[in-house]
């Protein structure tokens, strides 16, 4: 699923990049060498942080 339209980010490149250590969305998106743009998908990039952290 394309969380981020602006960006054609999928959901699992977002949810590898979280994996990997990334602690905010700022964090992610620098990952994938993307800017979040309108900022329609970031609640959905901190939720997967959230879960990540709460499950740790």
């Amino acid at each position: 699923m394309i969380v981020c339209v602006c960006n054609a980010i999928r959901e699992k490149e977002l949810r590898d990049a979280v994996r990997c250590g990334s602690e905010k969305p700022a964090d992610v998106y620098a990952r994938l060498g993307r800017k979040p743009k309108c900022g329609q998908c970031l609640s959905f990039a901190r939720d997967l942080i959230s879960v990540k952290a709460a499950s740790a």
